[in-house]
């Protein structure tokens, strides 16, 4: 296991893991039309198997589990314990199973799986194209994949909003490595045509799809929000306190500029990514 797949799991089980946890309800409601999106994209079927990777607490995994049925079933992967262990208490029935492991290198069964699924799962593989190798291995020779995942970082104001309100306050700050296992890793199409075609994929399509994502019902309360569920607490993390006071008044006024009578919304960007074997 890579020294970056690595520090991606203990994340998950730590700090990062315990955030998706406190609020995924609120994430999940956030990311309903990237979900339905994808969903569509992956045509399922009754009486087909689905392996959904980088399950979390089991939105997908429970939504799956209800388009195939009769017949058919759905397993759950996610390095996360705690989610696993919440997808577990929240998503039960006879066609549903969850598995703790790195989708990367778990020994699925040869050609156990139909259809690869993943919602925003698989942008943190530190080996994207021996990953995707490893898991067209357990996909039947007619299988397919359909995953959304983000496009690039200044696509998205979920993160570009609050981004260039930080830079305002410290104008040296620069986003993560693109290629870096992360949310954008995946921004660049070619290179996931690249990892796809190298994983052994065919017939390729890349749609793009913009939704808007809504983040709470006022500036103080999205301020919270995206300190919580975002890189950006990290990155103030690291400044002084009076800096780290001054970017927050920036974040907070970015957001407060995209407040209307309904609350704040910023708009997502995303790949729906559908592939054969």
């Amino acid at each position: 296991m890579g020294e970056m797949n690595q520090r991606q799991i203990e994340d998950w089980n730590g700090p990062r893991g315990a955030r998706w946890l406190a609020h995924h309800a609120w994430l999940d409601r956030s990311f309903t039309a990237f979900s339905e999106a994808a969903l569509r994209a992956a045509n399922l079927r009754a009486g087909e198997i689905v392996l959904d990777v980088g399950c979390g607490p089991g939105a997908t995994t429970h939504e799956i589990a209800q388009r195939v049925a009769p017949g058919g079933r759905v397993v759950g992967v996610d390095v996360s314990a705690p989610l696993v262990q919440r997808a577990r208490e929240l998503v039960q029935g006879t066609n549903v199973a969850f598995e703790l492991a790195d989708a990367s290198l778990h020994p699925f069964e040869p050609g156990a799986f139909d259809v690869l699924f993943s919602r925003f799962g698989v942008m943190f593989f530190d080996e994207p194209e021996r990953a995707f190798a490893h898991l067209r291995a357990a996909l039947r020779p007619d299988g397919r994949v359909a995953f959304v995942c983000w496009r690039t970082a200044m696509e998205n104001d979920w993160f570009r909003v609050p981004f260039r309100a930080l830079q305002d306050v410290l104008p040296h700050l620069a986003p993560a490595d693109p290629s870096a296992p992360g949310p954008f890793a995946f921004g660049d199409r070619h290179r996931v045509e690249r990892t796809l075609r190298a994983g052994g994929f065919a017939n390729i399509a890349m749609t793009p799809f913009d939704a808007p994502l809504y983040v709470a019902a006022d500036a103080d309360e999205s301020l919270d929000q995206t300190l919580r569920v975002g890189p950006f607490a990290g990155m103030l993390a690291e400044q002084s306190e009076d800096m780290r006071q001054r970017g927050l008044s920036s974040i907070r006024a970015s957001l407060a500029a995209r407040a209307t009578g309904r609350g704040v919304t910023l708009s997502g960007a995303a790949w729906i990514v559908t592939a054969d074997v």
